[in-house]
C-alpha cells in the first residue's frame, strides 16, 4: 500500500536499531569492565555475534565508535561551557566540565587505550582538543599563561593530567571528590608564566 515502508526501509530501520543497541551495551559493559568481550556485548545488546561482526568487523572498530559516540557527547555538553574573560577563569570552567564528562565516559578511556593506542585515543580527542588550543591561543596573548613553552605541550600537559587522574582514581590513590581541585591545581600551576604567582583554585572547584 502506498505511504507503508518498503521491506529494504524495514531492514535499515532494524539495521539502525541494532547498532544503536550494540553500542549503548558497549558503552554499558566496557564502563563496567575494559576487557569486556564481543560475545559479553552481544548478549547484552539482545544480538548475535554475527550480527555484531555484520556491523563492525572487530572488537577494536566496536571500541572506537563506542568512544567516538561518548567523546561526541561529552563535547557538545563542553559547547555550553563560558570561555570568555579571564582566560584563567576560563580554563577554571573548562577543566571542571571536562572532568565530568571523564567521569561520564569512565572505563571506556582504559578500554580506548588498550584496544586502539593512545594516539587514536589523542586523535578521537581533536576536537575537544582545538578548544583548549583556543583558549590556551588567547591566554598567552594576554600574558596569563606562559609563552615559553609551546602551546601543543600546554594541551597535551592538559589532557594527561586529567586522564592521569582518572588513572590515580582506578588505582585508590585518588580520591574521586579530590580529582578537579587536584586537575586544577596542576594545570595553573603549569600554565602559569614564570615567576608570576599561580592563582588559588576557586572555592567552587574545591568544594
Amino acid at each position: 500500500m502506498p505511504g507503508e515502508p518498503t521491506q529494504q526501509q524495514n531492514r535499515r530501520a532494524d539495521a539502525r536499531r541494532n547498532v544503536e543497541a550494540i553500542l549503548d551495551a558497549a558503552a554499558v559493559c566496557l564502563s563496567r569492565d575494559p576487557d569486556a568481550s564481543v560475545a559479553e556485548i552481544a548478549r547484552s545488546a539482545g544480538v548475535g555475534r554475527v550480527t555484531l561482526y555484520g556491523h563492525f568487523a572487530n572488537r577494536a572498530v566496536l571500541v572506537d565508535a563506542v568512544v567516538a559516540r561518548a567523546i561526541e557527547e561529552g563535547d557538545a555538553a563542553l559547547d555550553a561551557v563560558d570561555l570568555t574573560g579571564d582566560p584563567r577563569d576560563a580554563l577554571v570552567r573548562l577543566v571542571r566540565q571536562s572532568w565530568l564528562t571523564i567521569v561520564q565516559v569512565g572505563s571506556l578511556l582504559t578500554a580506548a587505550t588498550e584496544a586502539l593506542g593512545p594516539e587514536r585515543v589523542l586523535a578521537l580527542h581533536a576536537r575537544p582538543a582545538s578548544r583548549v588550543e583556543r583558549l590556551v591561543a588567547r591566554g598567552r596573548v594576554e600574558g596569563v599563561f606562559r609563552s615559553d613553552l609551546s602551546a601543543s605541550w600546554l594541551v597535551g600537559t592538559l589532557h594527561r593530567v586529567m586522564h592521569g587522574a582518572a588513572e590515580e582514581i582506578d588505582a585508590g590513590r585518588l580520591a574521586p571528590d579530590d580529582a578537579a581541585t587536584t586537575i586544577t591545581a596542576t594545570v595553573l600551576a603549569a600554565f602559569t608564566p614564570p615567576g608570576t604567582p599561580v592563582p588559588a583554585v576557586p572555592d567552587e572547584v574545591a568544594r
